[in-house]
């Protein structure tokens, strides 16, 4: 954390960020309602299929059904992010640190199809309706995640900028096609300059234009590996 703190007291942030909170109050407390009503009705609805999911993922290998993670959160808090686990219990990396890559031989066979489908994702709704997440907004990293082999925030000065919103289940950067792993620093810069994109010019409308573009890619098949 204290890294964090070191970063961010070097970053002076533009006035479209120090007074984001003051001139869009109403639609963030719109979107956190929102959040909260598509969280909690999503978990309603889809209770089954999370059910079988969880059945399928202990007759695969016998593992636990949730993999855990430490991301950053908002304004660089530390959260606990829930996915449906994907990869061998004794193979699973909670820093971070080792990106999944296609034909990643840690995948187990369910897991193969969760991260296809993007399945593997849908316990964040948990987070969401705990308020450490939104429906939208920048994609939330793990601590140690790097880029093209640096730390993110070593290589994208205005990387500590996307976590003056909640993260996000899923975002612009993502509908942009930036996501999965950055083998090249001009691939990470794209990312992070999406998810300021987002938070500079943030509205609900957005938010709606993001999520349809999100269930129209996975409609087509999903993009995750």
């Amino acid at each position: 954390m204290k890294a964090l703190d070191a970063a961010n007291s070097n970053i002076r942030q533009p006035e479209s960020f120090a007074s984001l909170d003051g001139r869009n109050r109403l639609q963030l407390g719109l979107k956190r309602a929102f959040d909260i009503f598509g969280a909690a009705s999503a978990l309603v609805v889809l209770f089954p299929v999370l059910m079988t999911i969880a059945l399928l993922i202990v007759i695969d290998d016998g593992g636990p059904v949730f993999f855990r993670q430490i991301r950053w959160g908002l304004r660089g808090s530390k959260i606990t992010v829930y996915k449906f686990r994907s990869m061998r219990a004794d193979l699973c990396d909670p820093t971070g640190v080792e990106q999944t890559v296609k034909g990643d031989r840690r995948v187990t066979r369910i897991g193969a199809f969760l991260r296809k489908t993007n399945i593997d994702e849908l316990p964040q709704l948990l987070n969401v309706i705990k308020g450490d997440m939104s429906l939208v907004g920048p994609r939330c990293h793990a601590i140690n995640m790097r880029a093209a082999g640096m730390l993110y925030e070593e290589l994208v000065p205005e990387y500590h900028y996307r976590h003056l919103m909640r993260p996000g289940i899923t975002g612009l950067a993502q509908t942009r096609g930036w996501r999965g792993p950055t083998e090249r620093p001009t691939e990470a810069r794209a990312r992070i300059a999406s998810d300021i994109y987002y938070i500079r010019n943030f509205s609900l409308r957005l938010d709606m234009k993001i999520l349809f573009g999100t269930l129209m890619s996975e409609l087509r098949g999903g993009t995750g590996f």
